[in-house]
């Protein structure tokens, strides 16, 4: 097991005169290894010699066998953050009219990009720490005006893990030529996003969460239907352009240049979930989520609904009203970081990540330095 665990060790705040790393357990970005870090200094290639095609079309091959992809499911990485998707989705795949399902703050991000691509885009809009339902989607898309859904499957805002495949089953036997494109930025490579069981055409996700990388690469798994679906649709831009995306992989390159240092701890970093495998890589961040949300039951409470709780993010509600402000002030005296709540939840929620190459030790030598420092044992 290549995954070691955080040992609870108090260490000098200063060495040499800097600030001790923190170790993160925020939704991102998360906790990046030394050994990913070291694997970003190897001498740079040229992109389009056939060095880089070897290392690209070997990335993209573990990445095809760890989210076990069907004959019509390609891979692409692209230099960017997640949020690149939702323009690919928005210049690429919406031919006239979107449904975005909101019910968080990236959600939200993703519908007014879609807007802002020029696509007319209805909402779908739930309170938030509640998950969206199959039923809300159906009753919505039965006015057969949609050609394109988007779904966020882990909401970082609210903590709240959206029924994806319960959605995509739906939606696949009910509205068969509407494309379904989940942004999985913070649960790929941690939750279960197999795109066969998610019933989807595009999942995405990003290099600074579950992947445990620096920002910079997007990882997105595109059904052979989504490419067809963007060569119908006229105005695609250029980095946003889908087809050309996939011409480029033909030959195990990308249009434009990548982040080749960042694609070689990739490299790694997929060589080591296939190693952990999938199963158990999963399996790792449920136990994460239970003991933190069984935790947090003891204390506070959870903020989403009964059920629907996110395995890589827990957001607490704050019902002791605790500064989590000092809270994280105490935490990094010890080498560590929690997160307050985002946006407007800011003073109602803190949440807790434990994601990417956290796992149960590690969490739990946490919770206890929090149990210490709050008084709740």
């Amino acid at each position: 097991m290549y995954i070691k665990p955080y040992i609870l060790k108090v260490q000098p705040l200063f060495a040499e005169g800097l600030l001790m790393h923190k170790k993160l357990l925020i939704p991102g970005p998360t906790e990046v290894s030394k050994e990913m870090l070291n694997e970003q200094t190897h001498y740079l290639i040229g992109h389009r010699e056939k060095e880089f095609s070897d290392l690209y079309g070997g990335i993209t091959d573990k990445i095809a066998k760890f989210f076990q992809l069907t004959v019509d499911f390609k891979p692409t990485v692209t230099t960017s953050s997640g949020t690149l998707w939702f323009d690919i989705i928005g210049r690429s795949i919406v031919k006239e009219k979107a449904l975005a399902c909101v019910n968080g703050a990236f959600s939200k991000r993703s519908a007014q990009t879609l807007a802002a691509c020029g696509k007319e885009t209805e909402v779908i809009e739930v309170e938030m720490g509640k998950a969206i339902k199959p039923e809300m989607i159906a009753e919505k898309l039965s006015s057969g005006k949609y050609d394109t859904l988007s779904v966020c499957h882990n909401e970082t805002s609210t903590g709240v893990r959206n029924p994806i495949a319960e959605i995509g089953k739906m939606v696949k036997k009910e509205y068969p030529d509407i494309i379904f494109a989940v942004d999985a930025v913070s649960s790929m490579a941690g939750d279960k996003t197999l795109p066969s069981e998610m019933n989807c055409d595009i999942v995405f996700g990003s290099t600074q969460k579950c992947f445990a990388l620096p920002p910079g690469l997007a990882v997105a798994l595109v059904n052979n239907r989504a490419i067809e679906r963007a060569k119908q649709v006229p105005n695609r831009g250029a980095y946003t352009d889908l087809v050309d995306i996939f011409e480029f992989e033909k030959k195990h390159q990308t249009p434009f240049t990548p982040n080749i240092s960042l694609l070689y701890a990739l490299n790694k970093r997929i060589e080591l979930l296939l190693e952990e495998t999938y199963d158990k890589v999963y399996q790792r961040h449920l136990d994460m989520a239970t003991y933190t949300q069984q935790w947090a039951g003891e204390h506070f409470a959870m903020f989403p609904e009964a059920g629907y709780e996110s395995i890589t993010v827990s957001c607490i509600h704050n019902t002791l009203g605790k500064n989590v402000k000092e809270l994280n002030q105490k935490l990094a005296d010890k080498g560590y970081m929690i997160s307050g709540g985002y946006g407007k939840l800011a003073e109602k929620t803190f949440r807790i990540g434990h994601m990417g190459e956290w796992n149960l030790d590690g969490i739990k030598a946490v919770i206890e330095l929090i149990d210490q420092i709050w008084g709740l044992k």
